[in-house]
């Protein structure tokens, strides 16, 4: 070793520069913050899980093995980048792509993501695709849903189920399907500006960590607009501009340690690629929407359009008689009846709304595949009303009971109705059909009120006539 070696001064000049040089620009990079939360991770997990389940069950999601394979590798790379502050050994990033034609992706809390086909085909090359895919990953890493419902001052019993974020009271068949989609495609994308804006930095950062240009997020801007046509992208009408992104995303690119030879065009995207553009045509979401409405285009909720007050009257202690084929019953003379497409909705005025009934009840039929008998056929609707309504949960096991004049099982829901505030009790009633199909009514009502409205259920429950 040779101690009295002398370094000529330009070399330490450089040495000193490059030391001072280092911390300046790690400084120079705009900080970002996670928000106030007052949830614990455990809310973000449970809320994404859900809603999850909703999406896979009410999207059609595109089941190819090589395009959600290729989607899963780039998600896991953005992932790995995430700043170690961020990172919430909990959360469970996974990847799906969507059939849709939309160019769209969202994130769900907790880790769940959903790449819609249009996305991945609109996008010039890989760069811009994880681009998008980075922005969302970074409004779960900061918990942007959680926290903005932080800053709402959100009870955790109205945020913790898919029904109770869409604020509905109970929903039926179709409409309580569609509520899964209603969530999904808007609720937790319509974030704050402030809450854009970090998840733009953040996503820049963690493409430049994964060896992505980060001005490919804000070409993607640019991409996305020019091939959206004459209506809007979805990704873009549902992440309001704030400000010029374009500008700061590659102002900020500036302050990064973007590699010289970032990801960009790679032979796995463009095969990937050349294999979506193969397939038949996807269908817009809105075609998707369609297709689970009447040949009217309105949405198969018949009580939609209604409003719902406070107060509610209470039943009448006349009633009225409905007959229709089939069926015949009593029910209170200041209720109205809906007609939907699978059965009849009877609710009070005040009761009834775009998010289903708060008072009321519910009579429809139901079809059963397969041979399946009455007790399995009705442990399958009561799971198709508490996926439609996440607020309720099942209280003991499904029961035998007398309903429609044959054998029957009930069982009683409850939860905190988003609508009311208050706690609902949904007691469900079952039996089967001559054909084999599932006969059902299910009463909803505040439980504060359920004393008021104990007899004109026996009534409406005993009058039942089935003519099958």
């Amino acid at each position: 070793m040779i101690l009295n070696k002398k370094l000529r001064p330009s070399a330490i000049f450089a040495a000193a520069m490059m030391f001072a040089l280092l911390p300046l620009a790690a400084a120079a990079q705009t900080r970002v913050n996670a928000p106030k939360n007052k949830y614990k991770v455990q809310d973000d997990i449970k809320i994404g899980n859900d809603a999850a389940r909703q999406v896979e069950q009410q999207m059609p999601l595109l089941n190819d093995g090589q395009a959600e394979n290729y989607v899963a590798r780039v998600g896991e790379r953005l992932v790995s980048a995430i700043p170690a502050q961020f990172r919430q050994p909990a959360f469970d990033y996974r990847f799906k792509v969507v059939n849709a034609s939309d160019i769209n992706a969202f994130a769900l809390p907790g880790g769940p993501m959903f790449v819609n086909r249009g996305m991945i085909e609109a996008a010039r090359n890989e760069g811009e695709m994880a681009g998008v895919m980075a922005h969302e990953i970074s409004h779960v890493a900061l918990r942007h849903a959680t926290a903005q419902q932080t800053k709402l001052n959100s009870p955790l019993n109205q945020i913790l189920g898919i029904g109770a974020v869409i604020g509905g009271g109970l929903l039926g068949g179709q409409a309580g399907a569609q509520a899964g989609q209603i969530f999904a495609a808007g609720y937790f994308l319509r974030y704050s500006r402030e809450y854009e804006t970090q998840a733009d930095i953040l996503g820049a950062r963690i493409m430049a960590d994964a060896g992505y240009d980060p001005r490919d997020l804000a070409n993607m801007f640019q991409t996305i607009a020019r091939q959206g046509g004459g209506r809007g992208p979805e990704w873009l009408s549902s992440h309001p501009d704030p400000g010029n992104r374009y500008e700061k995303i590659n102002r900020e690119a500036e302050l990064l340690n973007v590699d010289r030879n970032p990801i960009k065009i790679t032979r796995e995207f463009e095969r990937i690629q050349s294999r979506l553009r193969a397939m038949p045509p996807a269908k817009s979401m809105e075609q998707i929407a369609n297709d689970g409405r009447g040949n009217s285009g309105q949405s198969t909720n018949p009580t939609a359009g209604g409003r719902y007050t406070r107060t509610v009257a209470f039943p009448s202690a006349r009633n009225r008689t409905y007959s229709d084929a089939g069926i015949s019953l009593r029910v209170p003379d200041n209720w109205r009846e809906f007609r939907g497409q699978s059965g009849l909705t009877f609710a009070p005025e005040g009761a009834y709304g775009d998010q289903g009934i708060t008072h009321g009840t519910m009579i429809g039929a139901a079809k059963v595949s397969g041979g399946a008998g009455l007790l399995a056929a009705s442990r399958d609707y009561v799971q198709s009303v508490l996926q439609g309504n996440s607020y309720l949960s099942q209280h003991g096991s499904l029961t035998r009971t007398n309903f429609a004049g044959r054998q029957g099982y009930t069982v009683t829901l409850s939860g905190r109705s988003p609508v009311t505030g208050s706690d609902e009790t949904v007691t469900v009633y079952t039996a089967q059909l001559r054909s084999g199909d599932l006969f059902y009514a299910a009463t909803v009502v505040p439980a504060s009120e359920t004393y008021r409205y104990r007899n004109a259920f026996r009534s409406i429950l005993n009058s039942i006539q089935l003519n099958d």
